[in-house]
């Protein structure tokens, strides 16, 4: 559970300094939902806070803010046209890890969410997160292999 604070204006914000945030497209697509999963299932393990990208474009400012303040921003897209991606770049966010499912070989509307499906992505991206997030060259998330369709 994300620690909650409530503010003198009443609006809540993450009390946790520099947490690492967790952005899912969250599609409406098959990939779509395998990234929601995945993301929290990556928050529930500890990996870094699933966070609101609706928030993000809406302006809304606690969430901006709070995002500010993230140490590290995972982005992960369902399909090609990244529009987690695009979300955060047009709210001026530049430093972020991002990974596209189909990337992993995951086809939009060909790819069914199953748990099998889910936890390869999920064990996937928690390991390159994982490399990423603690060594010091803090590179783009790139794997050449796929993920096996069940």
């Amino acid at each position: 559970m994300i620690p909650y604070h409530t503010s003198h204006t009443g609006k809540g914000y993450l009390c946790s300094p520099s947490p690492k945030m967790i952005f899912a497209c969250s599609g409406a697509s098959d990939t779509g939902e395998i990234t929601d999963r995945v993301a929290r299932r990556l928050s529930k393990e500890g990996l870094g806070r699933m966070f609101c990208l609706a928030g993000i474009g809406g302006w809304v400012n606690w969430i901006l803010t709070s995002t500010n303040k993230a140490s590290k921003i995972l982005i992960i897209d369902g399909c090609h046209l990244n529009c987690a991606q695009k979300t955060l770049e047009h709210s001026g966010f530049e430093e972020f890890e991002h990974i596209c499912l189909a990337d992993l070989g995951l086809e939009k509307g060909k790819s069914p969410v199953t748990e099998e499906i889910v936890d390869a992505v999920t064990c996937h991206i928690r390991g390159l997160a994982m490399y990423l997030w603690n060594t010091e060259d803090q590179g783009r998330l790139t794997e050449s292999s796929t993920i096996e369709k069940q």
